[in-house]
């Protein structure tokens, strides 16, 4: 077990260095990058450089969900580090864990509703993001390094079904059109423009829960303190999207 979890977690990491690196590459460089091309620079450059990208985003996304799921079977549920000294299974845990895996549908429906305006998408995030740590922590009653998971966990689910049912089909037809010279569907374009922007949002509090064993600090109080790391992951990224606006070429 302690080989398969070593191993487990280096493709984790490495699929997610891989995964988030061009994510952040596509928001943070790209975005401004390719309104400066003229048209025959989209035509040669886009169906060049755009599938190579992707190829390494979505399989690096692939590889870091699974390993992530794995890790979750070998660490949490096999070495029954779940639940707080003294708690057991009970009907909200059982929730507060199928949610994880079900979330995407549940956000793919609600973000196509009012919640696809920012302001309130962004307020219905951090809400939804504390009723489920609350659920969790106080009423299913995990660690908070589970609680933490679960929720890193759920972002990540959501994350992957976007990059593999939203983002990447939408581009596969974008590039197609970028290479004919045709305009690509600007439905396709604002629904991949969209949903990577929340995996963006949603990237920055998943690195924390992958990391806050080590937040001593924050597990007396998880549902205030991972509710703030959602909330000042949220402003960070919002900084670095004026930031990256700022970054000038020669």
């Amino acid at each position: 077990m302690d080989v398969l979890q070593s191993l487990f977690r280096w493709i984790h990491v490495v699929a997610g260095v891989m995964w988030i690196g061009h994510l952040y590459f596509f928001n943070f460089v790209n975005s401004q990058v390719a309104p400066t091309y003229d048209a025959d620079s989209k035509k040669k450059v886009v169906p060049e450089l755009m599938p190579r990208a992707l190829y390494w985003f979505r399989w690096g996304a692939a590889y870091t969900w699974v390993t992530g799921v794995l890790l979750l079977l070998l660490v949490y549920y096999h070495g029954a580090i779940v639940f707080e000294y003294g708690q057991t299974w009970n009907a909200i845990g059982i929730i507060m864990i199928a949610l994880v895996f079900v979330a995407p549908l549940i956000y793919d429906a609600l973000y196509k509703t009012a919640l696809k305006d920012p302001t309130a998408g962004f307020v219905a995030g951090v809400v939804l993001s504390v009723v489920y740590v609350f659920a969790a922590a106080d009423l299913a009653g995990f660690t908070f390094r589970s609680a933490a998971i679960h929720l890193g966990g759920m972002f990540g689910t959501i994350m992957a079904f976007n990059v593999w049912f939203r983002i990447w089909p939408a581009q596969q037809q974008i590039i197609r059109a970028t290479k004919e010279g045709t305009a690509p569907d600007k439905d396709l374009v604002g629904i991949a423009g969209l949903r990577s922007r929340h995996n963006t949002y949603m990237s920055v509090p998943l690195i924390f829960t992958m990391v806050a064993q080590h937040a001593t600090w924050a597990a007396d109080f998880p549902t205030v303190s991972l509710g703030l790391v959602v909330l000042v992951g949220w402003g960070a990224v919002y900084w670095l999207y004026g930031k990256s606006a700022q970054v000038k070429g020669f």
